[in-house]
Order: structure tokens, then C-alpha cells, then sequence
């Protein structure tokens, strides 16, 4: 997985090419690999991304959160406009590459009204399958968060919070697996009811499993070096 915790293609890989070269190497030891990011440059590596595709090695994920232009230039500034990262979805599935679009993060009274229309959009320009992930507020991040609301909307800041809390067992997050990527209560089972009804009106097909059974270990030389 590439861009689990960052994503993989920050403004200096233009210059760096790291997620280039680690690409390089796991296609020639037949390595799977899924790509999150929120960037269009994924876009430069569609030759090495296609050749996977078509062993099942790979399948790229382009994370869209909002079509809001206001609530975009608040929350995602450096990131790819929307607009752009349907585009990259579009020229990812032409190329033959399986397609995902994440709607994350889905963040209450902020832009969860948009989840069909998100899905909608993503599904006519090609993804094959879209997942959401309800807004995770673990540790630190629920402060930044916090003051993030109340310097952007400060009207709307409470209500977001208690939303987030209905979801959340009362409180800011809640990290037990199998809850916090979409929360409990009755906030949390109709945003999942929204998404499983979008996704069987429009059909998505889904993504199969990348296939594990191609790799092969590099030799045994310098192969680790090169990624640097």
C-alpha cells in the first residue's frame, strides 16, 4: 500500500521520483501494490501502472472529499482540484488500471449532504468501486481539527463536533476495529444505508483481488540501494 499514512505523490516527487523507482521495483518482482492519493501525478506513472493492471498487480484509489470550491480552498489548498482528480480517475480507467474512489473523509454537516453525488460522478468517470470513511479524530488531530472549525466555521463548529460525537460513543473518536472508519449510532447506519443504496443504483462492478501469487524475490544484490 502507497499512501496509507501521506500521500505518495507530494510536489517533490516531480523532482525525488521515490514513488517512481519503489513502482519500478515492484513491477519487476510482480509485487501487487494500491495507490491512495489525491494527486494527478499518479498520472505520469499510467506506463507502469498499465503494465501491472494487466497482471493484476495494482489498483489506484484517487480520494475525492468535496465538490465545495469554499469548502475545498479551507480543507484541501495544495491538493488537486476535484474537477482534476476526476479527470485522473478517467485516464487511470482508460488506461485498463482498476479504479477506486474514496469519499474521505465524510465529516457531518460539513459535506457529508454530497456522498451520492460524489459517487455519482465518480462511477461516470470510470471507478469501478468507491468505499467512504467517516472523519477520524484520533490523538492530536482532534485539537488541530477543533481549531481548524472554529477559525473556518465558527456557526457550524458545535454542531460538527456533536455530530462526530453521536457517531463516536459521546466522545471524539473511537479507535476499536471494525467502528472507526464508520462509527456507530443512528448518524453512522444511515450515512452506510446512503452508501450501499448509491452504490447498487449506479453498479459499480467492484475490483478484484490483486493477484499475489506472481512475485518473485529480487536478486540478491543491490536492489534495496536503488530505491534511494
Amino acid at each position: 500500500m502507497l499512501g496509507a499514512n501521506t500521500d505518495a505523490y507530494q510536489p517533490v516527487e516531480r523532482k525525488l521520483r521515490i514513488t517512481r523507482s519503489i513502482l519500478e521495483l515492484l513491477d519487476s518482482c510482480g509485487h501487487p501494490v494500491r495507490i491512495v492519493t489525491k494527486s494527478s501525478l499518479v498520472e505520469r506513472d499510467i506506463d507502469l501502472l498499465r503494465s501491472m493492471a494487466e497482471r493484476g498487480l495494482c489498483a489506484v484509489a484517487v480520494s475525492i472529499t468535496t465538490f465545495d470550491v469554499d469548502l475545498v480552498r479551507r480543507m484541501e489548498p495544495r491538493a488537486a482540484s476535484p474537477a482534476r482528480r476526476l479527470k485522473t480517475v478517467e485516464r487511470l480507467a482508460s488506461a485498463g488500471i482498476p479504479v477506486e474512489v474514496p469519499v474521505a473523509p465524510v465529516i457531518p454537516a460539513l459535506n457529508d449532504g454530497e456522498l451520492e453525488h460524489i459517487l455519482e460522478a465518480a462511477r461516470n468517470a470510470g471507478a469501478a468501486d468507491a468505499w467512504y470513511t467517516l472523519i477520524r479524530l484520533p490523538r492530536e488531530v482532534a485539537d488541530l481539527f477543533k481549531d481548524w472549525l472554529e477559525l473556518h466555521y465558527p456557526l457550524k463548529a458545535e454542531h460538527v463536533l456533536n455530530r462526530i460525537r453521536d457517531a463516536r460513543g459521546g466522545k471524539d473518536y473511537e479507535s476499536e476495529f471494525g467502528t472507526r472508519m464508520r462509527g456507530r449510532g443512528v448518524f453512522a447506519d444511515l450515512l452506510e444505508r446512503r452508501f450501499q443504496l448509491a452504490c447498487r443504483r449506479l453498479g459499480f462492478p467492484g475490483i478484484e483481488a490483486l493477484d499475489v501469487t506472481r512475485f518473485r524475490a529480487p536478486p540478491a544484490d543491490d536492489a534495496q540501494l536503488r530505491l534511494f
